[in-house]
């Protein structure tokens, strides 16, 4: 199984270049499309080539889903905490996008691990950005405890229009995704995944790892949720997030995994049936060369029942005698 990276390589790239040979750069303008119909806007001028600016766009969140100034409820909080004084929000954002942010690329740490390290951080902005309502109720479940100001039923957007629930408790979080797809094979292809995917939590090797259930119908942990959001042709796949999930560095990995599970599940979905369709298309071509060897050669003569021969000829040859 592939995990799917945090880091935008295209962000990274551009950030690891205008840091390196910022002499040698010139006017920049780009765009960059994520999974989950994340945008990037990137723009740097030579006349300050030191300041990016960054703008991102977001999937657009269902109605149940809380945003605050377009926006996740704690976002601006984490942009903060996370980046310091390298980064200044602009508000109100370019036009198209949810957060618009001036990159200050002279203030970064001069000690090359942890410019990298920072670097890395910025190009994982989504994490950041859309993980933070998500990470507000694991810290609280690290300490064992539950914000006050928190819903018993939390909706946190993580595709255009849809959600993921998350019900939080002081010794637990459940974490259910109502899995949706738009073509009929992956339908079947994900119900048949994320049933093997409960089985194999099951094995030995994987006692500690968070509990997972999957079922055709929405779970009770759902009861309140708005109708709409309960529509799942894939099902419904349910995680139990415990405090030994979440304990020190564990706790952005477990962010960013629980984040992007439908991604992740679409991503080895498509591989599946692209590696069926490679299969077939295999098959097929080893039939089509056993039908070529069962061929009778033309050119061969064929005998006839007084034991004469003759030989097939052409359409020009025939003319020609």
């Amino acid at each position: 199984m592939i995990l799917l990276q945090s880091t935008s390589r295209f962000l990274l790239q551009i950030l690891q270049g205008r840091v390196q040979s910022p002499e040698k750069g010139v006017d920049l303008d780009c765009h960059s499309v994520e999974f989950g119909d994340v945008r990037y806007h990137i723009q740097v001028s030579m006349k300050k080539p030191q300041v990016m600016v960054l703008s991102a766009s977001l999937p657009i969140p269902p109605p149940e889903a809380t945003f605050h100034s377009g926006l996740p409820v704690g976002a601006i909080e984490a942009i903060k905490a996370a980046y310091g004084p390298i980064v200044q929000i602009l508000d109100p954002p370019k036009d198209g996008y949810n957060l618009t942010m001036k990159l200050y690329l002279s203030k970064l740490p001069s000690n090359e691990e942890q410019r990298q390290a920072l670097l890395v951080k910025i190009a994982s902005v989504r994490e950041v950005v859309l993980g933070a309502p998500l990470r507000m109720v694991l810290k609280n479940l690290a300490s064992k405890t539950v914000a006050p100001d928190v819903d018993q039923l939390v909706a946190l957007v993580h595709r255009p229009k849809e959600s993921f629930f998350l019900v939080p408790q002081a010794e637990k979080v459940t974490v259910v995704y109502p899995m949706r797809f738009q073509d009929s094979i992956d339908i079947v292809l994900a119900t048949s995944f994320l049933q093997e995917f409960v089985e194999a939590r099951r094995t030995a090797a994987l006692n500690n790892a968070p509990p997972c259930m999957w079922s055709p119908s929405p779970p009770l942990e759902l009861k309140g949720a708005p109708a709409e959001a309960l529509t799942a042709n894939a099902g419904f796949v349910t995680f139990v997030i415990f405090p030994r999930h979440v304990e020190g560095k564990k706790l952005d990995r477990t962010v960013w995994s629980l984040l992007t599970f439908h991604a992740y599940v679409s991503y080895h979905v498509k591989c599946s049936e692209g590696f069926m369709h490679t299969r077939m298309r295999r098959r097929v071509e080893s039939l089509i060369q056993a039908l070529d060897r069962a061929k009778p050669d033309t050119e061969k003569s064929k005998k006839v029942v007084q034991g004469k021969s003759f030989k097939r000829l052409s359409l020009r040859e025939a003319r020609g005698s």
